[in-house]
Formats: structure tokens, sequence, C-alpha cells
């Protein structure tokens, strides 16, 4: 053993070493709780989960109404693209983002007495919209083209403010009513189901098939809905 001879220098050296012994041991423990910066920014809140998939319904609308002012016309228009966004309601709105509200949203707004009406509603409407789209589907062939535009207006005209009150009222008033607790493991729950049923990456391989559907239809440069208003008319509005 070393004999240190300045009794100083002794203390000093034995401090540095009990210092760099404590800091070792304080990383070893810390070791297993750190999470990557790039994996913890992976994790998607359980409102904005929600509300970017009616970022995809929202979109399909828009194939909708694209669909519905041709068949107003008397224009032809691609009846795969009509197939696909049906389908894409059907699969991932209706049959994957409705469920998971309707298992562990509504529940607990019913448990808890709260916006029962509103809840009651919006459970009334997934139903109506599935036999819609079950409509929609069965009629896409069908040579009576007007009766397909009614389908398809009825369902335009009832999710777009039915997306839009869960985003305002339900989804902000739900992170009100869950621990922080449950409301991450809700998070983690609701990307294993989205694995569970589309695999990895579900929703970006939903909004690479509604882009692919958008530019089948020619509406899917964002460009193409600004308005072009002339001076006279920006300045009168």
């Amino acid at each position: 053993m070393m004999i240190y001879k300045d009794r100083r220098k002794f203390l000093k050296t034995a401090c540095m070493m009990a210092g760099t012994l404590l800091f070792s041991k304080f990383n070893d423990s810390n070791a297993a709780r750190y999470v990557p910066r790039d994996e913890e920014e992976k994790k998607v809140p359980v409102s904005e989960d929600l509300m970017r998939e009616h970022g995809v319904l929202r979109r399909v609308l828009l194939s909708y109404n694209e669909i519905s002012g041709r068949i107003l016309k008397g224009k032809n228009f691609p009846p795969e693209a009509l197939k696909n966004s049906a389908e894409i309601i059907r699969s991932f709105i209706e049959g994957y983002h409705e469920k998971l509200e309707e298992d562990y949203l509504f529940p607990r707004f019913e448990r808890e007495g709260k916006m029962e009406d509103l809840v009651k509603v919006l459970k009334q409407q997934h139903e109506a919209g599935r036999k819609l789209t079950a409509l929609i589907m069965k009629s896409v062939d069908s040579k009576d083209k007007r009766v397909l535009k009614g389908y398809i207006d009825e369902f335009h005209r009832m999710y777009t403010p039915h997306a839009a009150r869960e985003d305002t009222v339900l989804f902000p008033e739900f992170r009100k009513i869950v621990s922080d607790k449950e409301y991450d493991s809700l998070g983690e729950e609701f990307e294993r189901k989205e694995k569970q049923m589309f695999g990895e990456s579900g929703f970006e391989k939903m909004v690479q098939r509604v882009e692919q559907i958008e530019k089948e239809l020619g509406i899917y440069e964002l460009s193409g809905f600004t308005p072009r208003l002339s001076g006279k008319s920006a300045n009168n509005g």
C-alpha cells in the first residue's frame, strides 16, 4: 500500500477515489432505466394517436368528395379508388380506430357518468357508418350512381362533425379522467394492437395507401386546393 507523507495529499486522493466509485455505481444503477432519446420520441400519446387516425379518415373523405362531385357532373371515376377508400374505412377506421374508442374510451366515460349523451350518439354513428360503408362497397359497380352518391354524401356529412367533436371535446376530456400511468399504458396497448392488425408501421402504410388513391384521383397535390383569388377578390374578402 502506498504511504502518503503529505496528509493533505492523502485526503485529496482518497476523496477523488471515493467520488469515482460513487459515480460509477450511479451510472450502473441508472443504466437500466435510461431510454434513448429517439426511442422516447417514438411513443405517441393516446389522443395524438387517435387524432392522426382521424387525419387518415379526413383524407379518405376528400376522395369520397371528389368521387361524389364526378358523379354529380356525370363524369367517370376509377372504381378501384372508391373500393380501396371504402376498404381503408372498413379495416383501419371501423375495424381498428373505432374499436379502440368503443373498448377503451367509451366505457370509461360511462363508468364516470360523464358525456353520456355524446358517447351514445358517437356509438350510434359508428353503427350507421358501418352500414353505409357496406352499402358503398356493394354499390360501387351499380349502374345507378345516384344511389351510390347518396351513400357517400351521407357518410361524409356524418363523419366530418363526428371526428371534429371527438378531437375537440371527447379526447381532451378523456385525458382528464385517466391517470398518467393508465394514459401511458393505453398508448402502449394501442400500439400493440396496431402492430397485431397491420404489422410494423401500420399507420404509415395506411397513409401511403391513401396517397396512392389521391394520386389516382388527381387530388394528391396540396397546392391544388389553394384558391386562385384575383387581387380585387382578395381585397374585398
